[in-house]
């Protein structure tokens, strides 16, 4: 049985090359959190090989911000630092999480992550230039899909946020990127387009259009949005998350 990491072992870890985290396997990587946050990493927390597809299509330059919404413990946001240059910023609202997170950044040394412990709704999408959603606000329709009890969850609230992060992404500048995991796109407004998808469609890579597209966009009104074309090689897509709550 593998062990457990307590919190006073994290601050005896040394630091760890980043090239290391690559190479991981996810049921490594987790075992770097406490026993409670392991355990919803099937379900919650990004897949490695995920991860690192939606960085790269994110950091398009050098010091590229990218904000994880509902970071969790902090895994999307320390793939995505080990495979590019760009700094990637978590928002998480649980505490828990946040201490984790912050825990596992200071083991690996990653020093282009931050963790901020915050309701998306204070945060200024402004300050980002690129943005990735794994279904963050499902957990308010689903209670099969709660975290925990430490927070608030109500319909009402998938509503509120999902609109909060509509309205902030229409704001940002044309080239935008956005990428959602199992996701819905009720956060996606229809200024952005569809440009690829991988891992069965489930991972959704988006763009922000000029003027004109948007306009068109609209004129469209509740047709579907376009899903893009598959990459020539998609990856293998990863393992439904619900067949482990069967």
């Amino acid at each position: 049985m593998p062990h457990t990491r307590s919190d006073a072992d994290m601050h005896c870890l040394p630091l760890l090359d980043l090239e290391f985290i690559q190479y991981l396997e996810d049921r490594e990587f987790d075992m770097i959190y406490p026993e409670k946050v392991q355990r919803r990493s099937q379900i919650h927390w990004s897949p490695i090989h995920v991860a690192q597809y939606a960085s790269r299509f994110l950091v398009t330059a050098p010091c590229t911000r990218v904000l994880d919404i509902g970071c969790g413990p902090g895994k999307f946001c320390a793939i995505g630092a080990s495979v590019t240059e760009g700094f990637f910023t978590g928002v998480e609202q649980r505490d828990n999480l946040v201490r984790a997170a912050r825990k596992m950044i200071l083991s690996y040394g990653l020093l282009n992550v931050e963790i901020i412990h915050a309701n998306i709704k204070d945060i200024c999408f402004q300050n980002f230039d690129a943005f990735y959603l794994f279904n963050p606000f499902q957990e308010n329709l689903w209670k099969l899909f709660r975290i925990d009890a430490l927070v608030e969850v109500k319909p009402q609230l998938y509503l509120e946020y999902s609109r909060y992060v509509a309205h902030e992404l229409a704001q940002c500048p044309d080239g935008t990127r956005v990428v959602t995991y199992w996701g819905d796109g009720d956060e996606i407004p229809a200024c952005y387009k569809c440009v690829e998808t991988a891992f069965g469609n489930h991972l959704q890579m988006w763009i922000k259009q000029g003027a004109d597209s948007h306009m068109a966009a609209s004129a469209r009104g509740n047709q579907p949005r376009s899903k893009g074309k598959k990459p020539l090689h998609p990856p293998k897509a990863p393992a439904d998350p619900l067949r482990f709550l069967l």
